[in-house]
């Protein structure tokens, strides 16, 4: 396979990833995917931050966001953010250690 299409197979299923999650999956908190799997939506939007930063782009972490949620994070949280346990809180705090660090 050529880099080319390789490339336009990644960016079409990252597309599915991102429609997945942000239209046929928004009752699936952040918090539960940090928890269970290390990372969420604000991690993609983050990658995609660092993707464009990399590349000369200026782009700050809420442009960011906005461009993946489709909306502000303030609209997002409204429409499909639950309130999270204090057990799921905590699991949160060590999985964001373990896998983002101060990045965030």
């Amino acid at each position: 396979m050529d880099d080319q299409t390789r490339i336009e197979l990644e960016a079409a299923a990252f597309r599915t990833l991102r429609e997945h999650l942000m239209e046929k999956r928004t009752d699936v908190q952040n918090i539960d995917m940090m928890n269970l799997a290390g990372f969420c939506r604000n991690c993609l939007s983050r990658w995609y931050q660092e993707a464009a930063n990399e590349r000369g782009i200026e782009m700050g972490k809420e442009e960011a966001r906005e461009i993946f949620y489709g909306m502000t994070m303030d609209e997002w949280k409204a429409n499909y953010q639950t309130d999270a346990s204090p057990e799921e809180r905590d699991a949160f705090k060590k999985s964001f250690a373990e896998n983002v660090g101060d990045k965030g």
